[in-house]
């Protein structure tokens, strides 16, 4: 009895030390990952929105681009009907303190107070989601395309959050998120996949504002 119980002891120990190592470089990686995305001024990035739900068959692909300001928490996020681009189906614009959500189809924007609070992820967060909030590990490498990526895992610190798991792809080379996915607890998979990367594009004084002139029609909603 008494050797079950030492090798319980040293097992556990054993488990404690390795999640500890994982916890370890998951830490150094995403610090890396950070640190090389805000010396950027601005980035503009496009990608591709998986939204999948096994349970209900849903299985929807979005294209959509993002620009933003990672030192002031300005962006422009932005989906489109097709990766030609032709037409926006929604885009959010803020700056920093604002949010406009424009819906072309229904000739309205609807304005609303930046959320900065966990649950009310704005789109911004993207490449920096993993700052606040969560616990992480270092799960290995996955293959995607025939290219290695490390992986991170996320849980939140709270648990009463709809997103109870984050799976991130880095790029080990570049230091980048290539893609990540996201779990909700109604069973829905959100997957960003990261398709372009460009740090420092010029960008006017405007880029972050919605002014409803430039959109004729429009109807304007404060939420506020």
């Amino acid at each position: 009895m008494k050797k079950i119980f030492v090798y319980f002891i040293l097992l556990t120990a054993a488990t404690g030390t390795a999640f500890a190592q994982k916890y370890a470089e998951a830490k150094a990686i995403l610090g890396q990952v950070s640190q090389k995305y805000r010396t950027y001024n601005t980035v503009k990035s496009d990608f591709i929105i998986t939204i999948q739900n096994p349970q209900s068959g849903v299985n929807e692909v979005q294209n959509g681009s993002l620009l933003t300001q990672p030192k002031s928490n300005k962006y422009k996020f932005s989906l489109y009907t097709s990766a030609a681009k032709t037409a926006i189906t929604q885009e959010i614009t803020s700056d920093g303190k604002t949010q406009w959500t424009y819906m072309p189809k229904e000739k309205e924007v609807q304005v609303n107070d930046v959320n900065n609070n966990a649950e009310g992820m704005n789109p911004a967060q993207l490449f920096t989601l993993y700052e606040k909030g969560y616990k992480y590990i270092y799960t290995g490498l996955q293959k995607q395309a025939g290219k290695s990526y490390q992986v991170v895992e996320l849980t939140p610190t709270d648990a009463k959050q709809a997103i109870f798991k984050i799976k991130l792809l880095i790029d080990k080379v570049k230091k980048q998120i290539y893609s990540a996915q996201l779990f909700d607890k109604n069973g829905n998979r959100y997957n960003y996949t990261i398709k372009t990367f460009t740090p420092n594009p010029a960008v006017t004084a405007g880029t972050f504002i919605f002014n409803p002139k430039t959109y004729p029609g429009v109807e304007v909603v404060d939420l506020r």
